[in-house]
């Protein structure tokens, strides 16, 4: 069962009225970005100070940096939200907790969001911010020499195709760290049929889907689904993520143990009792805490070296 944190924070998000169901989707969406942003200081709790937290652009992509300190390896984080909401401000307390407890500097990107903004926006927005760091990262008081990525849900999945793209380029990062990511475009794993809805189910995936990538024909590439990709080798150590009571859980699953199988070391930790995008929640739920705790580790092991 749920645990009780998790169905307590369920009733800080504002549920949508009949004629928000009832209106077009567009209407629906800003209605749940709102309702995002609205509970976001109840759900995560309130900005706690760093020495460092910055907006700049990378080129046009807006970011947040947070630092504990100056010359400090670099994680780019990239939000979740089903490819379509979710922002900057809605993941800052995360954030924010990463670095602190890290040793390293978090740059979170406000990559473009579909459906205004459809695939490959969000992955093209989030390798110019990475292509950004390595060249001006020091002038931003960071080390560009050690980077690494993170993200959760749609973002994971972001995350894993531009690392995977990196790798291509020769440009390898040296970690990634996937939260609960959304990596099945035909939202056909097991988890999906046992679990029905706690939170997500599959109709609001598909919808997710297909606002993200809206040519079909596009859907089974491997810049969308990375299980496409022919060979995972070489890809960087993977931190993944997942929560017993999401349809999400199996394909995280799969995907870390096509990564083993490739020769990737990988950590694969699944939170019981958790729901999809409990990860965030840090002031209402306690596994938030420990998952944040457990990727700051991770990171610091990997790029404090």
């Amino acid at each position: 069962m749920l645990h009780p944190q998790v169905t307590a924070a369920a009733s800080l998000r504002r549920r949508p009225p009949a004629e928000v169901l009832a209106a077009d989707p567009l209407s629906q969406l800003q209605f749940v970005r709102e309702a995002m942003e609205a509970a976001n200081e109840a759900e995560t709790g309130p900005a706690f100070p760093l020495p460092v937290v910055a907006d700049f652009e990378a080129g046009d992509v807006p970011c947040r940096l947070y630092a504990t300190g100056f010359g400090l390896p670099v994680v780019v984080y990239v939000h979740g939200g089903g490819w379509t909401y979710g922002s900057i401000e809605t993941f800052d307390r995360l954030c924010r907790r990463i670095a602190q407890r890290s040793g390293c500097a978090v740059v979170s990107v406000g990559y473009r969001l579909a459906p205004e903004h459809p695939f490959p926006a969000a992955l093209d927005d989030v390798e110019a911010v990475l292509a950004y760091l390595r060249k001006e990262g020091e002038g931003l008081g960071l080390d560009p020499t050690r980077l690494a990525i993170a993200g959760d849900s749609a973002g994971g999945q972001i995350a894993t195709v531009v690392a995977r793209r990196l790798r291509d380029a020769a440009m390898p990062l040296d970690h990634q760290v996937l939260i609960y990511p959304a990596l099945d475009p035909l939202c056909a794993s097991e988890s999906y049929a046992e679990l029905g809805s706690y939170g997500l189910d599959r109709a609001s995936m598909q919808l997710a889907w297909s606002a993200y990538v809206q040519d079909q024909a596009l859907r089974f590439t491997p810049d969308v689904a990375i299980l496409a990709t022919p060979d995972l080798a070489g890809m960087p150590p993977t931190l993944i993520i997942t929560a017993e009571f999401d349809v999400l859980r199996d394909e995280g699953a799969d995907y870390a143990d096509a990564l083993a199988a490739a020769g990737v070391p990988v950590v694969h930790t699944r939170y019981a009792q958790m729901n999809h995008g409990f990860a965030r929640k840090l002031a209402v739920i306690d596994a938030a805490r420990a998952a944040a705790d457990q990727i700051a580790a991770v990171l610091r092991s990997a790029l404090t070296f």
